[in-house]
């Protein structure tokens, strides 16, 4: 019983290998060589998480990094299951990304480690550039953080007191003179 509900846990998240380096420690006998691995993870319905794992073997390396990636994951809120709500911008280190949503059908456009995030995370339309570091640690980092930003209309309304129609419509629009819903100035008298 243990094991099949193992087995569905792996098939609901996708891995994808971003990156194998191979480091040397200099012994008295000579080289001894290791294996680094960068991992992406994610249920292609919104979470995503990358990991790293060091050992003297590939496959053990890979198997470190996926768990870490596992625990380490974050809920990113995607538009119509296939995009972001807004363009966003991440850092890490000298490593700077910009993503922007994209209509229908555009595809993923992204290079090498952020392909691989996007297409775990689930997102099916993005354009997005690298500037800075080409080291792909830092892609992946300075993508996941760009990601954190992402906010979703539903959760800036209820932060604001308004209801999602009020914010979704006023989007080409300033708002007017500060207008708030019968609920934000019926809690507002509440409190008075």
């Amino acid at each position: 019983m243990a094991r099949r509900d193992r087995e569905e846990e792996q098939s609901e998240f996708v891995d994808r290998l971003v990156h194998i380096n191979r480091v040397a420690k200099v012994v008295k006998g000579g080289r001894r060589f290791g294996f680094a691995a960068l991992v992406v993870v994610g249920d292609q319905k919104g979470r995503v998480g990358f990991g790293k794992g060091k050992a003297r073997e590939v496959p053990e390396a890979i198997r470190k990094a996926t768990e870490q990636a596992k625990t380490n994951m974050i809920r990113v809120p995607l538009r119509e299951g296939r995009t972001l709500h807004h363009d966003t911008e991440g850092r890490w280190g000298a490593g700077k990304v910009i993503m922007r949503t994209a209509p229908e059908g555009t595809g993923i456009i992204a290079g090498g480690p952020m392909r691989a995030v996007f297409e775990t995370l689930g997102i099916r339309d993005i354009v997005a550039k690298s500037n800075g570091s080409q080291n792909p640690y830092n892609m992946v980092r300075a993508t996941i953080e760009g990601l954190k930003s992402e906010d979703s209309p539903r959760r800036v309304a209820s932060r604001r007191g308004l209801k999602v129609a009020q914010l979704v419509s006023r989007r080409g629009e300033a708002p007017r003179n500060n207008e708030k819903t019968e609920e934000a100035v019926s809690e507002d008298a509440q409190v008075g």
